[in-house]
């Protein structure tokens, strides 16, 4: 039995890493596609800081960081695995939130408070394409100055891999994880052109956040289950709970 991960790649790998190092069998299909999208810096401020809710935000524009000028400057990531992005790309000071964007906007907010952050400095916020929330305007709300760059979209994959779609008719998958709201819509389309979708919402679905799993439930999967933080160790753990559930 497997474990399937819709994770992109190249986090897949390291996330099918992990589960193979506690024993599990790792069936693996992207359904997102990264695809950095040109980045042109036309403002003419300052920056006091940069936030990213996304290591792919990193990636897309790590060889312009140091000719932008951007990493002397402090990172405010919305999670570990961003932070750590950051520092490889060569951020010095990177502040870490609590995995979710809500985290990240209280970090910031409580970084001005605190003269961490000049909350009269410009903030430029790297971002994908599609944003769940509009982090920019929250903190525009609160009475900071963001400027939002665009850096990478995630295309959707129309396909599932042959051997998922095998798994999925021998009833070979155990269970799935889901990372992000888009991914899960993403895996839902494309189980649901390959004529795969009652089998893959049988099993657990396992998510990241609680606004992942509405998409699951809203389609009709049964055995939602999510992490109670949004990290992968907490993710795992939720998987073990419904692995053990699902044999009791």
């Amino acid at each position: 039995m497997s474990i399937l991960v819709t994770r992109p790649h190249p986090d897949n790998e390291a996330t099918a890493g992990n589960l193979r190092a506690r024993g599990h069998v790792v069936l693996l299909a992207p359904v997102l596609k990264f695809e950095p999208v040109a980045f042109h810096d036309d403002s003419e401020a300052g920056y006091g800081a940069v936030i990213v809710t996304s290591a792919n935000a990193i990636r897309a524009v790590a060889p312009q960081l140091r000719d932008l000028g951007l990493l002397e400057l402090p990172l405010f990531a919305v999670g570990e695995h961003t932070a750590s992005a950051a520092r490889d790309a060569g951020f010095g000071e990177v502040i870490v939130a609590g995995g979710d964007a809500a985290s990240l906007r209280e970090k910031i907010i409580r970084s001005a408070r605190d003269k961490v952050l000049k909350k009269k400095s410009t903030l430029l916020y790297l971002a994908g394409a599609d944003l769940s929330r509009d982090l920019g305007g929250e903190l525009g709300a609160e009475g900071f100055d963001v400027v939002t760059q665009t850096t990478y979209r995630m295309a959707p994959v129309k396909h599932l891999p042959r051997e998922v779609c095998e798994g999925f008719a021998a009833h070979g998958v155990e269970a799935v994880l889901h990372y992000s709201r888009r991914s899960a819509r993403a895996f839902l389309d494309a189980a649901r052109d390959e004529g795969v979708e009652i089998s893959a919402l049988a099993i657990p679905q396992c998510c990241l956040s609680e606004t992942v799993a509405g998409v699951l439930r809203d389609a009709g999967a049964s055995q939602v289950l999510v992490a109670a933080t949004p990290d992968e160790n907490a993710l795992f753990d939720t998987l073990e709970r419904a692995l053990r559930t699902r044999l009791a």
